[in-house]
């Protein structure tokens, strides 16, 4: 048959290739003998990077053996250097290694093009790639990624970002990003869906996302932001349950763009339930030796109210602080509702359990590029080494972010190197913290006015704060300077110096000039939570010139220079919700000083102030102040008339600054007084103008008094009888500084007292 031939072939052919295979064994194996070690490494293309730098790379060297594994090793190792664009390994004869390579440019020069909206300078901050830097593809684009959601956050949405990439000598790269901005897309409309108990505009109030308006041209919150509705979600949520909607649901039906592509149709889907008030509150636990009583007088909660989520969450709060108080460190509470849908009531059980024992093992500060590491951790209420308290790490998060030096702070918390340790992230992002500002204004007390300053609040990133301010008016030139250092010591110690400089026109009020140099240390440290300690030294220079040849004898005879050595202290108890605008709180304060170690002035006084805020409803808030207070010459010295206390202008409105008090019976110059006080219960509201516009009104009424001075041989008017003057007014947070016009009417008086029922404030000083 034809296969018995092919058969015999195809043996005959094993035999022969396999006798190949065995001759050839020797010479491969002398072959393996002499390049089984590396006898030399040779790198080829480097321009910038050293020789070494890149065999140290490989984890090969000379007298090794020569393995294929470990050379692919060294090959993945060049490229994660992300130094390379291509890189290969070949062994040669002999057991030489030849590296080749090819780097990646370094950046010559970023350069943005076509943006307007965004500074090149802020942009190159928030991009990750410098000049000088090694050119990587996935860093240019997550720079492409960051710098279309920053234009998106000023609510650009069309934005488009393409990096170029221009080729120099020496393997150099010029970086380009051509940026078409587009259009803002603005919100056109905001609907809501399903809400019977609060009408559309009382919602819109709630939610941070504005319809766009011609006035909001200062604001963001018109710009569509998918984030911000998120967050538009979570308040109206809060809303409802602060208002007794425990079943409340909310979620966006759509977020759809117009048929032109410019704006936003937002609509939220209400769906309200019922509304119902407080029960039963109870309080269990199981903890064997904690009793629930000692905790009742923690809960804010009233039966028969209307649920509010924030009297919940202030509860909780205040139960797990009075726990600290009782030694219970690790203790965790669940506020639970349950529902009687008949009754339409809630009954809230709060359960105390034992907590996990667990400690904080690492506080880490992140993102921090500027401020120091102390000046974040001297603000939390936790240290390395103490039990986990929760409340304690929201109270740390509050009190960083009332720093002012971030533009967000977030506090987490994760596991720690064991089940019984916790790791603490305070996570933050560096805003600016430095201000100029330049102003100019009227004020009806003090004419036109221009003034300058420069601050930083946290100068060198140690959280000092600097000061330098002046101010030019009609009737008063003014010159400041401050520093601050809040941890004196590395202690809760607020040390400081202040300079100042302040020369003043009276003639109009007293027929004098005066001027006042000054200098003064100062140290201020918390006496508790709410209670706070200052103390002051100040030497101060005051002249009283130019006195008027028609001016009251009283003041004649009180030309000239005088020093004034005194030290004063303040101690205050302040609960206000905000120091800027509050709404709710109070606020007390006691001062005192005492002159006469050293100089030639000699006197002490005091003053106690009182004020308290309290929340008729949402921008709605009454507040009531009183003052008073005395100051009186010892050894034999008289007070001066720059001494005194004054009385009238934003002091007393419906009077003239320096209106009220003692005045020469002849020249009918003011004199000043020894005594005084002063109150006033004012109410502010909201105007029904939008309330970005930061235009409220306000109606008042004040009243007090000024009275006694040293003996004189002049005709004094004095009389410590009430004034009283009743008015209303606007106050407008404009772009330019604030404004404020006031009209008042005095209704009790004396005939010597200056009116003034019209008063104007213009820029920054009011």
């Amino acid at each position: 048959m034809a296969i018995k031939p092919f058969i015999k072939q195809f043996l005959l052919s094993i035999v022969v290739v396999g006798g190949l295979f065995v001759f050839s064994i020797p010479a491969t194996a002398a072959v393996a003998k002499v390049a089984e070690t590396v006898q030399a490494i040779k790198v080829e293309g480097n321009q910038r990077i050293e020789t070494s730098t890149i065999v140290s790379y490989l984890e090969v060297k000379e007298g090794d053996p020569l393995d294929a594994a470990l050379l692919d090793n060294g090959l993945k190792n060049l490229y994660a250097t992300g130094l390379f664009k291509d890189v290969t390994i070949t062994p040669a004869a002999a057991g030489e290694i030849l590296v080749k390579v090819s780097e990646k440019p370094i950046i010559n020069e970023i350069i943005f093009e076509g943006n307007d909206e965004i500074k090149s300078e802020d942009l190159a901050k928030e991009i990750s790639l410098k000049p000088r830097q090694v050119i990587s593809v996935p860093k240019v684009q997550e720079d492409v990624n960051r710098m279309k959601e920053l234009y998106r956050m000023s609510g650009r949405f069309g934005v488009s970002v393409d990096p170029q990439m221009i080729e120099l000598d020496q393997n150099r790269v010029n970086l380009i990003f051509e940026i078409k901005e587009g259009e803002k897309t603005l919100i056109s409309r905001i609907n809501f869906m399903g809400n019977k108990e609060y009408s559309d505009a009382e919602l819109q109030e709630v939610v941070r996302s504005k319809e766009s308006r011609w006035y909001r041209f200062l604001s963001a919150d018109d710009k569509y932001d998918p984030d911000r509705l998120s967050y538009d979600q979570e308040l109206l949520r809060k809303f409802y349950l602060e208002h007794g909607y425990v079943d409340f649901k909310a979620s966006i039906v759509m977020a759809e763009l117009s048929p032109e592509d410019k704006n936003f149709f937002v609509t939220f889907d209400i769906n309200e339930g019922d509304r119902y008030k407080i029960g039963d509150v109870t309080i269990k636990t199981t903890i064997p030796d904690l009793n629930v009583n000692d905790l009742k007088d923690a809960i804010t909660l009233e039966k028969g109210k209307w649920y509010n989520l924030n009297e919940v969450e202030k509860t909780t709060t205040k139960m797990t602080s009075q726990l600290g108080n009782l030694q219970f460190a690790f203790v965790d509470i669940k506020p639970g509702v349950n529902r009687d849908k008949v009754n339409k009531v809630v009954n809230i059980e709060f359960m105390v359990n034992e907590g996990q024992k667990t400690f904080i093992e690492n506080i880490n500060v992140i993102g921090n590029t500027r401020t120091l590491d102390e000046v974040v951790r001297r603000e939390m209420k936790l240290s390395e080494g103490d039990p986990y308290n929760e409340d304690k790490i929201k109270n740390s998060e509050k009190d960083i972010k009332n720093l002012g030096y971030f533009s967000k702070v977030d506090v987490v918390t994760k596991k720690g190197s064991s089940e019984n340790k916790t790791d603490v992230d305070v996570k933050v992002e560096e805003q600016s913290t430095g201000d100029m500002s330049i102003g100019a204004g009227y004020s009806t007390t003090e004419g036109a006015l221009a003034d300058f300053s420069i601050s930083e609040n946290n100068f060198m990133g140690k959280g000092q704060k600097l000061l330098f301010a002046t101010t030019f008016a009609e009737k008063r030139n003014e010159f400041d300077f401050s520093f601050t250092e809040p941890y004196f010591l590395k202690r809760d110690l607020a040390a400081g110096v202040d300079l100042q400089h302040i020369t003043r026109d009276l003639q109009d009020e007293s027929s004098y000039d005066s001027k006042i140099k000054s200098g003064g240390l100062r140290l201020g440290y918390p006496l508790s939570e709410k209670w706070r300690q200052n103390l002051k030294y100040s030497l101060e220079e005051e002249e009283i010139y130019n006195v008027q040849s028609s001016a009251s004898t009283y003041i004649q005879e009180q030309e000239g220079i005088r020093t004034t050595s005194m030290i004063a202290q303040t101690v205050s108890y302040d609960t206000r919700d905000n120091i800027q605008s509050p709404t709710e709180g109070y606020y007390f304060q006691v001062y005192t000083n005492f002159a006469g170690l050293g100089g030639n002035a000699k006197y002490y006084g005091a003053r106690i102030l009182g004020t308290y805020y309290y929340p008729l409803q949402k921008n709605w808030v009454v507040s009531a102040l009183g003052e008073l207070g005395f100051i009186t010459g010892w050894g034999g010295s008289d007070v001066r008339i720059n001494e005194r206390f004054s009385l009238g202008g934003d002091r007393l409105r419906g009077f003239d600054d320096y209106g009220v008090g003692p005045r020469d019976a002849t020249t009918s110059d003011a004199l000043g007084g020894n005594q005084f006080f002063r109150g006033n219960v004012e109410l502010n509201f909201p105007t029904g103008l939008p309330e970005e516009l930061g235009v409220t009104g306000y109606t008042f009424s004040d009243f007090g008094t000024l009275w006694n001075l040293d003996d004189a041989d002049v005709t004094v008017n004095d009389s410590a009888s009430l004034r009283l003057s009743i008015g209303a007014g606007i106050a407008w947070k404009s772009p330019f500084g604030p404004i404020k016009i006031n009209l008042s009417n005095p209704i009790l008086k004396e005939d010597f007292d200056k009116e003034q029922k019209f008063r104007l404030s213009f820029g920054t000083k009011m």
